[in-house]
């Protein structure tokens, strides 16, 4: 009997000392490879999130990597972020992670040139909700509108690269915010030019901001606020973005 119960006590202080499971609930995943175009403010990106993510008491891991796309890593993470990647970042079994990943519940946030970012994958296309197709030169200075949530002003202006995108993306998210075309030049989306929203996908949710090519713009406090909205709601803090 004495020697059962000490095999029993002996069994329960090895499973104290295993590894706790990865938690999904205290970190996000921030993405930044380039196949295409670098953008020089890739590292104040990540700083921004860090602190962002910080403030909402989760850990931000950094990678470059494509291979942590597997569904045992990917499973540690809260939300996962594309801040400015470019192209073709991804292969085939790293895409089924990631598409089962945001269907089965996780979350993703996608930076200015996420849009930019694998034109041959349709389901990516609706993940991001609509695809860079071209920008005028330069920088533009333009107003920005911000629709419903809790952000003020409602109305901003903000000095950055704009996207025009391949379809107004209104149908398929719930938008953000808009930018006014009349208030710079090179705008080719007419009257409801979003530049940021969200959405459902699956049981996951997916955000983005149109905002992020200058190294600047992160420190705008009316940009902070739309990025701490967006991973709020792709963390699923919040079912509201």
């Amino acid at each position: 009997m004495i020697g059962r119960m000490r095999r029993a006590l002996l069994w329960c202080w090895c499973l104290l000392l295993l590894p706790l499971p990865a938690a999904a609930d205290d970190a996000i995943l921030v993405f930044t490879r380039t196949a295409k175009f670098r953008h020089e403010s890739i590292p104040v990106a990540v700083d921004t999130l860090r602190q962002l993510a910080s403030d909402q008491h989760l850990r931000t891991d950094h990678s470059e990597d494509s291979t942590v796309f597997t569904a045992t890593t990917l499973a540690q993470y809260k939300a996962v972020v594309f801040a400015n990647t470019t192209g073709d970042v991804l292969d085939a079994s790293q895409q089924a992670a990631l598409q089962a990943y945001i269907e089965g519940g996780g979350g993703f946030l996608g930076l200015h040139s996420a849009a930019d970012t694998e034109y041959d994958w349709p389901w990516y296309g609706e993940l991001v909700g609509a695809w860079f197709h071209k920008h005028p030169p330069g920088l533009q200075t333009a107003h920005v509108i911000v629709e419903g949530g809790d952000a003020k002003p409602t109305q901003w202006t903000l000095t950055d690269e704009i996207y025009n995108y391949r379809r107004n993306p209104r149908p398929f998210v719930q938008v953000v915010a808009t930018v006014d075309e009349s208030s710079y030049e090179g705008g080719s989306m007419g009257e409801d030019h979003p530049i940021a929203w969200c959405r459902a996908m699956g049981k996951g949710r997916s955000g983005y901001t149109g905002f992020g090519h200058e190294a600047a713009v992160y420190a705008d406090a009316n940009v902070r606020e739309l990025l701490r909205r967006g991973l709020a709601y792709a963390t699923g803090m919040t079912p509201r973005c």
